[in-house]
């Protein structure tokens, strides 16, 4: 089969977004509060961790396009009777997920897949970006596919696996019982529980086969990166963990595994990296962080198992 006779299939990568420079954050804040704009102190809050982790450099925008790259050529190199063109799509800054799929369109895709960066689902998460993604689509007349979680997909398992491992090994002389797995990702409204929604049984879900995997037992799951909205969150939250190992003696050393999170950004490394690590030093207690995926290969195994099964579906 040529090249040109190829079957083409646009990859629609979407994910929350951040801003590329510091003069943009007040317009990505801003989209985030639904068109209300930051007030002074929170415009400078928000700047301020900004400016503590990256001085100006914004990782996650980068590590994004590396693994958007990555994916890409993945899918083109495992599955070479089909070009795959990935495509991203942003929450809250350019491009955003309808300039995604407008762009597929103009390409000429017809056929697509939807996945985000974000192996858990949840309504109020993956189940926004799909519902965007899909009504510009429909306004389109573009067929798209959606993945909706791949929390439990062998191969991110292993990746994750692989890095508790490497972390408990940080522990030099520790015996793996005498350190604390906390398992963290970003909390939500509680309002979700009474939507059963899945997002917190996935996440449990994830970390029971790490530890499983992993051999350990002294673990446990926790919240982190809460709005400021009003309404209860989900929690505990990793602070308050931190507070209650020390409190109750239950470990010296304590390693947080943030499997909510596919990449190094914003909740990883100012919420746990400087906020927690800064607590955690206050309670005497030696925190280590095990490493973000970003484009591991393991992966992009994964997401490029995912999206391909969905254009092997009837």
């Amino acid at each position: 089969m040529s090249v040109t006779q190829q079957k083409r299939i646009g990859v629609l990568v979407m994910s929350y977004g951040t801003p590329e420079s510091l003069d943009q954050v007040e317009a990505y804040y801003t989209h985030i509060r639904r068109g209300n704009p930051p007030t002074p102190e929170q415009l400078k809050d928000l700047t301020d961790r900004y400016e503590a982790i990256v001085g100006g450099f914004f990782p996650l925008r980068e590590n994004t396009d590396k693994q958007v790259q990555a994916l890409e050529a993945r899918l083109n190199e495992k599955y070479p009777d089909t070009t795959f063109v990935c495509y991203q799509g942003l929450k809250h800054a350019s491009p955003f997920i309808e300039d995604g799929v407008e762009r597929m369109v103009q390409d000429g895709i017809t056929e697509a897949v939807g996945v985000v960066l974000a192996p858990h689902y949840s309504v109020m998460s993956v189940g926004g970006y799909i519902k965007r993604a899909q009504e510009k689509a429909d306004s389109l007349g573009l067929s798209i596919r959606f993945v909706k979680s791949y929390h439990l997909h062998p191969a991110l398992i292993e990746a994750l696996v692989q890095r508790v491992e490497e972390g408990l090994n940080r522990f030099e002389g520790v015996a793996k019982d005498a350190v604390k797995v906390i398992f963290t990702a970003h909390s939500l409204p509680e309002k979700i529980l009474e939507m059963k929604d899945p997002y917190p049984d996935q996440l449990l879900e994830t970390s029971k086969a790490i530890a499983e995997r992993c051999g350990i037992t002294h673990w446990q799951f926790g919240w982190q990166s809460a709005g400021q909205t009003g309404v209860p969150w989900l929690g505990p939250d990793i602070l308050d963990v931190l507070h209650t190992v020390k409190k109750e003696k239950q470990a010296e050393h304590v390693l947080i595994c943030p499997i909510g999170f596919v990449s190094d950004h914003l909740e990883v490394l100012y919420d746990l990296d400087i906020e927690a690590q800064k607590t955690a030093r206050e309670l005497g207690l030696r925190l280590e962080r095990t490493r973000s995926l970003n484009t591991d290969p393991l992966y992009m195994e994964t997401l490029s198992d995912v999206v391909y099964a969905q254009t092997e579906r009837d």
